[in-house]
Order: C-alpha cells, then sequence, then structure tokens
C-alpha cells in the first residue's frame, strides 16, 4: 500500500533563470543532503531570544546547557532513522543540538524519499550544478518532525560581497582614491586598544582559500603578530585557493586579514562549506556549536537577495541564527555590494540574506577619505560607486516582521516622502566599503585595494573581538544596545543606495553609520581605559 505523503512548506524551487537542464542526474551518484528536525524547546529558543532582543539581560548559554534545553528529542530522531532506513539512506553525520542530521545515500534513493527529479543544469555564471523543481514531499508519518531538506538541489545560493577597484571606475577617475590598511581603519573609527586575545573569530567562507605564504607576509608588513588561523572543513570543503584573485580567494583572504590586522591575538577558525542553501547553513550551525574553537563572534560576507531563497531554508538558516543569541555569539553580516536591488533577477528593491535576520548585526558601506595625515576622517558618505562600481546594500525586508529596536524608524527615499518601517530595515550599521577608499590586502601574491561590504562585516567582528576581550565576556546580540547609543556612531546624511538616501540618524543605505569604537565598547558595558595584550594600533 502506497503510504500518505505531504509536501513539505517552503520547500518548493522554480528552475534558475537562463539554465539549460542537460539531463537527469545518474542515479548511483552519492549525496549528501542537511535535514533540519524540529526542537522540542522551539518555543522557548524563541522566547529567550525575543526577551535578550528586547533588551532583557540573560545569561548566555554554555554550548552542553544549549543542548540539555534544545537538542533534537530522541524520538524524533527515531523516526528519521527509520524513515532514512526504508529508503536505503544512512545518517552520515548528527548534530542533536544544532537540530540537523546529515544523510548520505545514492540520488535514485533520494529521489524516491523525497519524491523529486533530479536534474544536471548548466548556467552561463553559476555553471553547472544539480537542480530540480516543485515540492519535497515526503511521508506523513514525518511531517511533523522533519523543517527542512537541504542540498538535493546544489545550485549556488550565494556570493561573496567584496569589490576590487578598477582604475575606470566612476568614483576612481573622478576622485583621489586612498587606500587604508585595517589597522589604520581602526585608528581612524577609534578602535579601543586591545588585540583581541583568547577571543575566536569565525569566518563563514564558501569557496576558496587562502595562502600561508600571503598571511605570513601581509601581517609581516603589517608590523602585527600572525594571528593562528586554521581551517575547519564542513561538508567535504576545504582551504582550496584557486590562485585567482578576483574569484572566491579574494574574499576569504580579504576576511582573514582584516580580521586578524585588527585582532592578532584572536583565533581565527575558517570554515569552508559549498556554495548551496545546505552548505551555507552547515557552516554557520557547525561555527556556532563548535566546542573545540568556541568563536564568540561570527563574520559572514556571503548572501543572496531574499527572494532567492526558498522559504525552508530561510526558516532553517534563522533557526541557526536564533541560537546565536543564546548561546552569546555575535554575528556579523555583509549586506550586499549591489545597491538597493541587491541585484536581484526582477530588478526590483530586495534586500540581503542572511543580512536582513533580526538576529545578526548588517553591515552596509560607507566611501571615507581621511585628513592629511591619516589621523582623522575627512568625509564620509554612502558608498556608491555607480553604475558597474557597487554600491551598498539596503532597504526593507520582505520575509522579517519589524524588530523591537526599530520601532518608530523610517526609511528615507529618493524619489518620495519617508515610510514608516512596517519590517526588518537593512543595514544596522557601516564602515568603509568603497574600492576608491578600500583595504590594502595581499591575496594570491598581489598587493591591491578592495572594498565591498565584505570588509566592514570582519572590521566589525574584530571589534567585538576587542570589546570582549577588555570586558571578559561575550557581547553576545548588539543590536539593542547599538540602537540605544546613536552617540555612539558617525552619522552619515549624505548620498544614496538606488532606491534609498542617507538621512539624519538611522537610514537604510548606512544605518546608525559609522563606529566610533570606544563609545560602542562603553555602550557594551566594556571597562573604559583597560586593554587586552599589548595593543594592535
Amino acid at each position: 500500500m502506497t503510504k500518505a505523503r505531504q509536501q513539505l512548506a517552503g520547500s518548493e524551487r522554480a528552475a534558475v533563470e537562463d539554465s539549460k537542464c542537460l539531463g537527469p542526474i545518474d542515479p548511483k551518484e552519492t549525496l549528501s543532503v542537511v535535514v533540519t528536525l524540529r526542537r522540542p524547546g522551539g518555543r522557548n529558543l524563541e522566547e529567550f531570544a525575543q526577551r535578550v532582543a528586547s533588551g532583557q539581560e540573560a545569561q548566555p548559554l554554555s554550548r552542553e546547557a544549549f543542548a540539555q534545553r534544545f537538542a533534537v528529542a530522541p524520538e524524533d530522531l527515531a523516526k528519521l532513522e527509520a524513515f532514512a532506513r526504508e529508503y536505503g539512506l544512512t545518517i552520515a553525520r548528527q548534530d542533536l543540538a544544532a537540530a540537523k542530521v546529515v544523510l548520505s545515500g545514492t540520488a535514485e534513493h533520494f529521489q524516491a524519499a523525497f519524491g523529486v527529479e533530479l536534474s544536471h543544469y548548466e548556467h552561463p555564471r553559476f555553471g553547472r550544478f544539480r537542480g530540480r523543481t516543485g515540492c519535497i514531499t515526503i511521508p506523513a508519518e514525518i511531517a511533523d518532525v522533519v523543517t527542512a531538506v537541504l542540498g538535493l538541489d546544489n545550485r549556488p545560493q550565494a556570493r561573496p560581497h567584496f569589490r576590487l577597484r578598477t582604475e575606470q571606475g566612476p568614483i576612481v577617475a573622478r576622485a583621489a582614491a586612498q587606500a587604508f590598511t585595517p589597522v589604520q581603519l581602526a585608528a581612524l573609527y577609534d578602535f579601543p586598544d586591545g588585540d583581541g586575545a583568547g577571543q575566536c573569530i569565525g569566518l563563514i567562507e564558501l569557496g576558496g582559500g587562502y595562502s600561508e605564504q600571503d598571511l605570513s607576509a601581509y601581517f609581516s608588513r603589517l608590523g602585527v603578530p600572525a594571528p593562528q588561523v586554521l581551517s575547519v572543513p564542513v561538508d567535504g570543503a576545504r582551504n582550496s585557493p584557486t590562485g585567482d584573485p578576483s574569484g572566491p580567494d579574494g574574499e576569504v583572504t580579504l576576511d582573514v586579514e582584516i580580521a586578524g590586522a585588527v585582532a592578532p591575538k584572536a583565533k581565527i577558525a575558517v570554515y569552508f562549506a559549498p556554495n548551496s542553501d545546505a552548505g551555507f547553513v552547515d557552516a554557520v550551525s557547525q561555527a556556532l556549536h563548535d566546542s573545540a574553537n568556541q568563536p564568540s563572534v561570527l563574520s559572514i560576507s556571503w548572501g543572496g537577495p531574499e527572494s532567492a531563497w526558498t522559504d525552508q531554508a530561510i526558516a532553517s538558516f534563522n533557526d541557526t541564527l536564533q541560537s546565536a543569541i543564546a548561546l552569546g555569539v555575535t554575528i556579523c553580516a555583509a549586506s550586499g555590494d549591489s545597491g538597493s536591488s541587491d541585484g536581484s533577477p526582477g530588478g526590483g528593491d530586495d534586500v540581503d540574506f542572511p543580512a536582513s535576520s533580526p538576529y545578526v548585526l548588517a553591515c552596509g558601506g560607507t566611501r571615507l577619505s581621511a585628513k592629511p595625515g591619516g589621523a582623522a576622517i575627512a568625509s564620509e558618505v554612502v558608498w556608491n560607486d555607480g553604475a558597474g562600481g557597487g554600491a551598498t546594500g539596503g532597504g526593507i525586508s520582505a520575509r522579517f516582521a519589524l524588530p523591537a529596536w526599530q520601532q518608530g524608524l523610517r526609511a528615507v527615499r529618493v524619489d518620495g516622502p519617508p515610510v514608516s518601517l512596517a519590517n526588518r530595515g537593512v543595514p544596522d550599521v557601516a564602515a568603509d566599503a568603497s574600492p576608491a577608499s578600500g583595504y590594502e590586502v595581499l591575496i594570491d601574491g598581489q598587493s591591491m585595494p578592495v572594498g565591498g561590504t565584505s570588509a566592514v562585516a570582519p572590521l566589525f567582528a574584530a571589534l567585538v573581538a576587542r570589546i570582549n576581550a577588555i570586558a571578559g565576556k561575550p557581547a553576545g546580540f548588539v543590536n539593542q544596545k547599538f540602537y540605544g547609543a546613536s552617540n555612539a556612531f558617525n552619522d552619515i546624511t549624505s548620498g544614496n543606495n538606488g532606491t534609498y538616501a542617507a538621512a539624519t540618524g538611522w537610514d537604510a543605505c548606512t544605518g546608525l553609520g559609522s563606529p566610533k569604537g570606544r563609545a560602542l565598547a562603553a555602550a557594551l558595558g566594556a571597562p573604559q581605559g583597560a586593554a587586552s595584550g599589548g595593543g594592535a594600533q
């Protein structure tokens, strides 16, 4: 008798525009798929996160205590195990605290198990990938247990948010371009003295890699101690530099060099995962629940338009991000480099996810110039380098409700009156991101200025690491405190990102503004005048 099946909510996939179907997948090909399960304490976790987000003090949970309170129930795991056996699948890995199980098996068995047809596709920009269309179906007996099935389709889910400087760029040609080391920017933004000693900064990467030779030469040139950098493989991915600085190596190396220059005594753990919704979610999940390295802050420089994500992937990812609040881990995410559209295929306004999640600190971009001698900021405007030059992402989420700490705010539009925020506004903060005022880095043996909001996320992550080291405890979720400390930011009031314009106070281009580091440390309760280690400036 055929068992009753039902559609998995939010799992519908459409074909990728401009892709060509090459034919069905080999039924004997071996796949790995991430399955997200319900948490018995899911409602309690959400309530915990909401309490913290509303400003109530809450002691972060240890990873062990989190597992005790929120891990998947044994009976739910047993249901999934029975389902897997029935369809010839095996459990390759399980992390019950993260509510994730990785199933392994052949394409033939996965297609039968989840009611899908898998094919190979070719896309002019994404290359070759495995895809599906329509909804996933699952047997009724596990319908109340399984919340997401990710990785059957492994189309590239995210893109890195960095930009190389091109001398033909309109801003570079029109203005005197500058470039700064991360140490110089930390000084311009008045970061508190310190080196992040005792902290771990987690970096999420979805391709490429870094060269030990590059890192050694770069930190030696800056005159700061080379940080401990370690590669953490996720779902078979690893540190794999390609030799092309304009590819994903540019993202990985940029992240490591910025975080390491500003917080050289912090451990830098780089989590490498495949660029798919499954790989992305799993990388963040493993970083949060990494009991060996225990990062206190994560930097995410990859993302994609909200409209490009399935509902089930957003829900699974957001559950993972919510876990960070309970664990006391700060997450900084780049808001995108394609202005108010975020490069959405439809061309309309869109915001970047995961930056649009209310559980992360969304990092936008500015263009900065320094006074002669480089001791102070001369001017700072919204990063928008014109057609082809990139611009900071920002706008209003279509997926997430208005968080408590953004109540009463308005977004100023270029072509009309301000609109009151009805949903989550992006970004929260900003810092230098224009390639015309970029970060001096060394990638694949080449020194070059690089920009993008992907530079802002590790800069803020390193600031948080310094503050954590000074305070002797993790800052955890910082948004609510940042919004209560508007005097701790340089207000950016000039420029636009397409649809939205800068304005006094929060705006949908640069958020609250760029950091005044010592003032932010005070807002987070770090003792003034204290420093960890010998300082990095």
